[in-house]
Formats: C-alpha cells, structure tokens, sequence
C-alpha cells in the first residue's frame, strides 16, 4: 500500500484551502486543474527553466527514482557524503515528504535551492514584505515563499544539527541570453507514461552558461517570520498548522470549509461543458453545508469584479439575492455609458429580479458608432512569453507576437477576412516581421481600428521598446515606431513617451462594459462569453449567418477557412458555441475556459492560452510536418474566429441601434 504523504504538491493545496485535501485525490469529484504536466510545462515553460537551473550546477546528481521509498533510500546513501548536489532529492519526516529540486550539501550545512519559472528584476526589493493591515508575505509572492518555507520545515526536522539555508532560484528578467538559440536547447517530450520530460540538446556550452538568466534570492528572513510570527487557521503556528494538514490528510479526514473569495478558483467544480453528469463537485459540497446553496444559485462570488466578496461572505451575505442597490456604493457618475459600481448592480439587479433580459445604452452606444471612420478594422493578436530567451542578448519572458487576424466591416455591411499573419518558425522571434506585416494591413485606411481588451495594446507597446533599444541596423525603424505610436497608447512603462495615437484602438471590451450586459455571460465581460451571447439575442446575426456565407467561394472572403462555414448551427434548440465548431489544437489542448483560468498562474498569460500552449507545442517539441501543419491550420481558423466576433457584435450593435 502506498504511503499517504503530505507532500509539497498537497501542502499548497491545503494552503490554498485545507478542504480541497479531501477532494484532490478521489475521482468521482470533478477537478478541472489539468494533471497533463506535459501541459503544465508547455503553459509557462517550468520544466525548461528547471533543467537550465540544473545545467549551472553541473555536478549535480538526479534521483530519478519516482517511487518514494526508494528515492528516500537512495538520497539517504547519497547523503552520507560530506560534499555532493543533488537534484530531486526525498527528504521525509514523519507523514511530511519534499523532493527538493536542488539541494547541496557541505558537512553540516544543506542548502535548498527551489526553482520557480516566475520573474524578478532588480528593481523588485526582497525580503517580499507587505505591511498595509499587519505584516505578511506579499500576495504575490505567497505561493513560492511557503513552498520553500515547508521544504526547510521538513528538513529542519529530519536534519535538526545542520544548519539549513533556502533561496528561491528566479528567472532575472534584467539578465538577457549569452547566446543564439538557447531557448532550443531544452526541448519537451512526453515520456513513456504521458509526463513532461526535458531533453537537454548535446550541444549545451559553456558559453550558453556563461551568462545565468537565473538568480538566486535569499528568502531566510521571510521564512522565519512564517516559522515564528505569522499565524494560520484558528490562530496556529507554522508547525501546528503543517500538522493538522497533515494528519487531516492522511487520515483521509474532511476539513470543514471556510468560505471566501478562494473559492472563485476552485478546481473541484463541475464544467459546464462536461458531458459526465457522475462527477460530484467539491465546490457545491462546501457551500451547500456551509449556507445551504442549491446547484448553479448564483453567489457573490460570480458578481464581476466584486472587490468586496469577502466582505460580505464573512457577514453571512451568500447569494446575490441577500444584496441591495446600497451594497455597490454607487457614485455620481457623469461619463457616457453604466460606472463599474452601476455595472454590477445592473447585474445583480437582473438576478433579483428574475430579469433576463439583455440591456443596451442605446444613446451612448449611438453616439459611440457615430464617432467611428469606415471602413472599420478589426484585429487580434496570438502571443507568447518564452521563459528562455531565443537569441542573444534578449530578455528571458521576452513578449512574442506570433499571429494576427484582421478583418474589415465597410460601410456597406461588406465584410471580408483581409490580413494574417502567423510565424511558426522554430527559434525566431517573429515581432519584427510580425509589426512590418500589421504596418501593411493597417497604413494604407483612415478607418477605426478594435481590439478586444488591453492586450494588443500592452504587446504594441512591448514591441516598441524592443524597437526603441535594439541596436540591430533596422532600416525601417522609425517608421515601425512611428506606426505603433499612431494606432496605440503607451503603457505604464512607457508612460509619456507618446500621447494616444490619432487612430488608436477602440478597445470593445470597454464598450461592452459601458454600454451592453446580457445576463447570459454570467457577468464575464470575455469575448469568448459576450460573443455567443450576444448570437443567441440577435436574429439579425442568426439570419445572416445561418447560411454557409463564410469562407470557400461563398460570398464573405476567408483566408482560413477553404469551404464555406455555417457560423449559426442549432443543437438541442440551443445555438452551438462557435468556438466549438472550430478545429481542436491537438487533443491535449481540448481545454474549457475554466481549465485554462486554472492552468496559467500568470494573468499575461490567459490572455488565448490555448494558442500560447499551441506555439509553445510548435516551439519545442518534436512532432511530425503533418501535425505541424494540422496545428497551424488551426491556430489560423481561431485567431479568424476572433476577430470575425468582434465584426459580429458590432454588426448586431449597429442592428440594434439603427435597424440595419
């Protein structure tokens, strides 16, 4: 019988909430946290920056033993040396069990050194300390501060004579690559049991190490503070608290459940789009004990950007239905279109009421369209943020724009797929051709230009400043600037650089949020909930493209999509999400969007996180000229359909504010 540890894995999640302990390892509960790490390390390139770690301490020792026991035995052995690094090594005290990822031993004195695939500059100031409300661990910096905190435990445990040091080892996005082609040095495969495994290319140099992208940062004093300072649930110490997880989990026993925004990301929900009706949901559990919610009763939690939910829960407020319009501290507001405190309420209200109906600003929705210069351009970006530089001299989480989609509305109602672009090349940052081939879709109209969301924007700005700081002879580098600074605004890190540019983006999702809600989305202002929306309200989208007009020689141009495309299908009496419709990237990456909000720690990168895995796939791992033809056929038809969204909701705005 196997063991039953708390290891590292399971003390984050108890960190996160000690009642996912009693769910996380039966199968008749849903768990929408993908287990695929073959996934895992394609979303945010950990097991890359790993085996790059290991390449600098380069007498390190691997315990590949993945049975417990035996790599407990084998790092004890190894141990017996004065002097030795050890990759993986298994330290156990009592129920608690750590594979630190590197640890280095000199007589009396370990090291733990934890690899982390999460950013720091010069400019971030540890120790990670927050002082507002008390003294604590930076929220940010939470989830890998206690990892390292819980491996020195154990070991401090089962090491009480040796003085123990930890550092977390971080990507130093200041340092930038010593050589050309790093990043392909460290290709992902899928081993024999469907788990992600590093392949180190032969021609790794010393070179390639001469310059480290990584850094370690000592993180002793936060971890004492959380040893001897910081209090946990019910007021316990650091090492009460470690035991009550832990003899908890062992005993397989249900931790009762305190409610809060925590919940908002909880893994063990039912998906929506699951066809399995068997699984249970650990989520409902809680809160149908805690306040007696019945299945899909909407909660605060669900209110969009509801700063405040803890506040409330912590009072005994649940439901939205316990809410009044004097919850939202609704302000004076004097610019077009609903304040974010009237949007929520606008939401909440509907549910009170039963109401589910859509709500348009008829008037600021008007004299928004009336502002707009025809013909309309509609644009969406696929990107990605490599931890491992490509090239020399560039930056590690360097901000990749691989592919774009752009389409046109005239004003004749016309619209056409006119532009995209998509670069697939292995090792190749593709901004520079990437911007040169937007320039050429966008500079020769007058007309406005959309966006979904900050996105675009935020990766114009990036591309500028790698403009702005190369020191590569780029003949047209003015002109790109000149072009990034027309269409957009700059960012925080660019801040007076430039003033808005005289076309720069309309950003629909703002417009969504001032002027349109549908109770339908849920309260999500995410394209991938507004579009489908919005076709299940609009005969006028249903009619136009019920008929396979799209794509192939059917009348609408497609520069994706060969044979027509019948955008509006019915399934059960219910319009089929078009997303659905669409080619999967690959059967590992038939992800709902709620797996995808679990999967990616990192907010820049949820931003098309199926496309990101996608490239990453391209980027890394070996596959074969079919299945890398099958991949990029279906990263154009869904960086397409985004855009073709955007072109839709403005078509059924246009319907219902002028009835053409």
């Amino acid at each position: 019988m196997t063991h039953r540890y708390l290891t590292k894995s399971k003390f984050q999640l108890g960190m996160e909430c000690p009642t996912k302990l009693y769910y996380c390892d039966k199968p008749e509960y849903s768990n929408l946290k993908s287990e695929d790490t073959f996934l895992q390390a394609l979303a945010e390139g950990g097991y890359q920056i790993a085996a790059l770690a290991k390449a600098y301490y380069k007498d390190g020792i691997e315990i590949k033993e993945l049975d417990n026991e035996q790599a407990l035995e084998e790092t004890a052995k190894l141990l017996e040396q004065d002097s030795v690094i050890l990759f993986e090594a298994a330290i156990r005290f009592d129920n608690l069990f750590a594979r630190v990822d590197i640890l280095l031993k000199e007589k009396d004195h370990l090291t733990i050194v934890e690899i982390k695939s999460k950013s720091i500059s010069s400019k971030d100031k540890p120790p990670f300390f927050v002082f507002k409300g008390g003294k604590d661990i930076t929220s940010t910096w939470k989830p890998y501060v206690y990892d390292a905190a819980f491996q020195k435990y154990v070991l401090t445990k089962a090491f009480p004579h040796y003085r123990i040091s930890t550092y977390l080892l971080l990507v130093d996005k200041d340092s930038s690559s010593p050589t050309n082609g790093l990043n392909q040095k460290f290709r992902i495969i899928k081993d024999e049991n469907g788990r992600a495994k590093i392949i180190v290319s032969n021609d790794l140099t010393q070179q390639d190490l001469s310059r480290k992208i990584l850094k370690n940062i000592n993180v002793s004093e936060e971890i004492d503070f959380i040893f001897y300072e910081r209090k946990f649930r019910d007021s316990m110490s650091f090492s009460e608290y470690i035991n009550f997880l832990s003899t908890n989990y062992v005993y397989d026993t249900r931790i009762p459940p305190v409610l809060g925004s925590v919940c908002r990301k909880c893994e063990f929900r039912l998906d929506p789009k699951s066809i399995d009706t068997s699984l249970k949901s650990g989520f409902m559990e809680c809160w149908s004990e805690v306040c007696s919610l019945k299945e899909n009763e909407p909660t605060v939690l669900d209110i969009w950007d509801f700063k405040v939910a803890d506040d409330f829960i912590k009072q005994g407020t649940y439901r939205i239905t316990q809410l009044s319009e004097v919850d939202f501290n609704i302000k004076k507001h004097d610019e077009p279109g609903l304040s974010s405190q009237q949007r929520r309420w606008l939401q909440a209200e509907k549910i009170i009421k039963n109401d589910k109906s859509e709500f348009i600003d008829i008037v600021g929705l008007r004299d928004e369209i009336n502002s707009w210069t025809y013909p309309l351009h509609f644009i969406d970006f696929e990107t990605a943020m490599p931890p491992i530089p490509f090239n020399k001299g560039e930056r590690p989480f360097l901000g990749l724009a691989f592919q774009f989609s752009h389409h046109i509305l005239y004003e004749s109602g016309m619209v056409e797929h006119a532009g995209q672009y998509i670069n697939d090349k292995i090792g190749q940052n593709p901004n520079l051709d990437f911007i040169r081939e937007l320039k050429l879709n966008l500079e020769n109209s007058a007309g406005t230009i959309f966006r979904y969301a900050a996105h675009e924007n935020s990766y114009l700005n990036t591309i500028y400043t790698q403009l702005k700081n190369s020191q590569d002879a780029i003949p047209d580098k003015d002109e790109l600037i000149d072009f990034i600074k027309q269409i957009s605004q700059p960012t925080e890190n660019n801040k007076g650089e430039w003033e808005p540019g005289t076309r720069n983006m309309v950003d629909l999702l703002e417009l969504v949020k001032k002027f349109y809600y549908d109770p339908l989305t849920g309260g999500s202002n995410s394209i991938k909930k507004v579009f489908p929306a919005i076709l299940n309200r609009s005969a006028f989208l249903q009619e136009k493209y019920s008929a396979p007009i799209y794509g192939g020689n059917s009348g609408i141009k497609s520069l994706s999509f060969p044979d027509p495309m019948q955008w509006v299908q019915k399934r059960n009496n219910k319009i089929v999400d078009p997303y659905e419709l669409l080619p999967k990237l690959f059967s590992e990456l038939d992800l709902s969007d709620e797996q995808i909000e679990l999967l990616f720690h990192d907010d820049k990168l949820k931003e098309g996180g199926s496309a990101s895995i996608a490239y990453a796939r391209m980027q890394f791992t070996e596959m074969s000229d079919q299945e890398r033809a099958e991949l990029r056929s279906a990263l154009l038809k869904y960086c397409e359909l985004d855009t073709l969204a955007m072109v839709m909701i403005v078509e059924s705005w246009k319907n219902m504010v002028f009835g053409k």
